[in-house]
């Protein structure tokens, strides 16, 4: 069978599954039992394609997944996600548009600490969207920051994606979490420069109010007691990786941890909280493994029909640029990412693109970077970003081209990092180069 019909026959399946309702998993297993019985049609080929299945998902660069999604849990469940917003909240002061900041300066804290975009967008916009409505925020300066800022979890360290993504493509799990740190607060910059710019263009969009002035005594508290521990768990988990001190596992433990004795040295420490986290990590590991094993046995057979060496001499013979092919790249993530989810999309592509920038002389931890930040583009891509939907439901008195609308600048300043990072790809690789 020629490579391309291979091709069509693995990721055509899987995609067309997804896109009609199919659960991920159930894709993938679907699609590979199709896929093993017409390219590997024996028992043997089956046992050992269940065999082989098991491989990734022992691998020790997985671990940080289930414990990074565990320390996410516990911050939301115990309250201190509560704690710390609400402190954020008050040592901003009464600068205009305040609100639509503190989704940006929260936001990306939380996003260290959850690692989910979904949980990260829907907590912002549970706390701040009802709070802007009723000060007369306009549409696009509630929904706008949230739908930005919703996506740095995929970047900023600790993610869990990033960390499935180095399980798949096979690179250094703690260079690429580091990789992402400043081109996730630089994003972080850029919403706040998009804030900025909308309340000059129109100071009415977030109307100015007073506030009590706050006591230096109290300052101090909120800014030592409130936020500092999770400061310090932030700084901590990340500086493990960067010094080499720890694994990201042992890194992920140790934000666990860190997580567990600030709930409880809050009070807020409680057998449900605890309960809940660990039934969530459950739920949400078990799926992420899951779908890995189908993962893996797509890279399996995609090897095995032909369909991925056929691929990478075809577009080697191109004589293209790399960064043209790069650009094609980019493209086809950006587009797969407005109707399938970003797990789906870095599953199917990642056994296919990785290889080949390899072939090309791609840094892979540079261009994992731009893989993720092509998925979060995903997020807030209409029609179908997971984000808008989200938001959506959020802000019941806005329509979805409203939302659509107010997440568009915050589209744009992704787009202007992904042209930041090719243009100066140090951004991105100064941190892994300190390891």
């Amino acid at each position: 069978m020629e490579w391309y019909l291979a091709m069509l026959i693995l990721v055509g399946s899987i995609t067309g599954l997804i896109v009609i309702g199919m659960p991920v998993a159930l894709a993938f297993l679907t699609a590979n039992i199709v896929g093993t019985m017409i390219f590997m049609p024996n028992i043997m080929g089956m046992l050992q394609i269940v065999e082989n299945s098991t491989d990734l998902v022992t691998k020790f660069t997985l671990a940080p997944v289930p414990l990074f999604i565990l320390m996410g849990g516990i911050f939301f469940h115990t309250g201190l996600a509560r704690i710390v917003f609400d402190a954020l909240d008050q040592l901003l002061g009464a600068i205009p548009g305040r609100l639509s900041f503190l989704a940006v300066g929260g936001g990306t804290v939380f996003a260290a600490l959850t690692g989910s975009s979904l949980a990260n967008a829907a907590m912002l916009g549970s706390l701040l969207i009802p709070e802007m409505e009723q000060r007369r925020y306009k549409p696009h300066m509630a929904i706008g920051p949230i739908l930005g800022v919703g996506g740095l979890a995929i970047i900023i360290p600790p993610s869990a994606i990033a960390v499935l993504l180095a399980g798949i493509a096979n690179i250094d799990v703690g260079r690429l979490l580091i990789a992402g740190l400043l081109p996730g607060l630089l994003l972080a910059l850029l919403f706040a420069l998009v804030i900025a710019v909308q309340l000059w263009r129109d100071p009415d969009a977030a109307p100015r109010y007073s506030l009590p002035p706050i006591p230096l005594a109290r300052k101090l508290r909120l800014v030592f007691v409130d936020t500092m521990p999770i400061a310090i768990i932030i700084a901590m988990v990340i500086g493990l990786i960067v010094f080499g001190v720890a694994t990201p596992t042992e890194s992920a433990a140790f934000g666990v941890l860190g997580v567990l004795i600030a709930a409880a040295l809050f009070g807020r420490l409680g057998l449900g909280a605890i309960v809940q986290a660990l039934k969530g990590t459950v739920i949400v590991g078990g799926m992420v493994f899951f779908i890995v094993m189908g993962s893996a046995v797509f890279s399996q057979l995609l090897a095995f029909s032909g369909a991925s060496r056929g691929f990478l001499q075809w577009a080697s013979s191109l004589s293209l640029d790399p960064l043209v092919v790069l650009g094609l790249i980019l493209l086809i993530l950006l587009v797969l990412g407005t109707f399938m989810d970003q797990v789906s999309v870095m599953l199917i592509t990642v056994p296919i693109f990785f290889p080949l920038a390899t072939a090309l002389g791609f840094d892979l931890i540079w261009f994992a970077v731009l893989t993720l930040i092509a998925v979060e583009i995903g997020l807030i891509t209409p029609p179908f970003g997971l984000l808008l939907f989200v938001l959506k439901g959020q802000a019941p008195n806005a329509s979805f081209v409203q939302v659509i609308r107010a997440g568009l600048p915050f589209l744009l300043c992704n787009l202007v990092l992904l042209g930041l990072l090719l243009l100066f790809p140090g951004i991105a690789l100064v941190l892994p180069g300190l390891i």
